[in-house]
């Protein structure tokens, strides 16, 4: 499974099942790292296993384009764009 950074993950498995997660950095074919902005940071990215995540076909633009460039990504733009899918997957 080959997953972007910035692309939206759900969390299936673990306390933190049901969440909404971007992948902000690779470890190797079978772990990421992922963060929500909000309880897990991105400090302190949540190391995954990919079979343990549901992945979307949605990729966060902005956010892949500063993991590609290597500027800083704060906690509150990974926030903000979390909310910004939530509001529109209800208003579908």
């Amino acid at each position: 499974m080959d997953l972007s950074l910035g692309q939206v993950v759900h969390s299936i498995a673990g306390r933190d099942a049901g969440r909404i997660f971007v992948v902000v950095g690779k470890i190797d074919g079978d772990n990421v790292l992922v963060s929500d902005g909000d309880l897990r940071r991105i400090e302190k990215a949540k190391k995954k296993k990919t079979k343990h995540l549901k992945v979307t076909e949605k990729v966060i633009l902005p956010l892949n384009e500063k993991f590609k460039t290597g500027e800083r990504v704060s906690n509150s733009e990974i926030r903000k764009a979390i909310a910004q899918l939530e509001v529109n997957d209800n208003e579908v």
